[in-house]
């Protein structure tokens, strides 16, 4: 993702995620019930970016002697089930709140991902 003069690089199994504004009903169409946005315990928010993946390393490499192996410095992931476009109602206390030239966005783990939310015109564009 780019801004003006920088360039947002997420990494492993991450997402950036721009949080809602607080609202009782999300952009998504989706209803949070006044305690739940009360105790800020879940949020919700539009991924703006997704990382690769889980690194894995190849099983077939793996010998006795580890040293040897030669994998050419290709990595390969495990890709999360986030897009780019998704709604993710998420763990709030497992958000990091960056501010990117006066943007706020969170950054989280997938794992901390608790629904999300995909317009059908989303996926067929990919």
């Amino acid at each position: 993702m780019r801004h003006k003069q920088k360039q947002i690089i997420i990494v492993g199994d991450r997402v950036l995620i721009q949080p809602d504004t607080g609202e009782k009903k999300s952009a998504a169409g989706l209803y949070l019930p006044p305690n739940v946005v009360e105790k800020q315990d879940v949020r919700g928010g539009i991924i703006v970016e997704v990382g690769p993946g889980i690194p894995v390393g190849n099983p077939d490499e793996i010998s006795e002697e580890p040293w040897k192996t030669n994998n050419n410095g290709e990595v390969k992931y495990i890709p999360t089930q986030a897009e780019v476009g998704d709604y993710a109602l998420f763990l709030s206390k497992a958000s990091i709140e960056i501010k990117v030239e006066e943007q706020d966005y969170l950054i989280l783990h997938q794992s901390a991902i608790l629904v999300l939310i995909r317009d059908d015109l989303n996926s067929l564009t990919k």
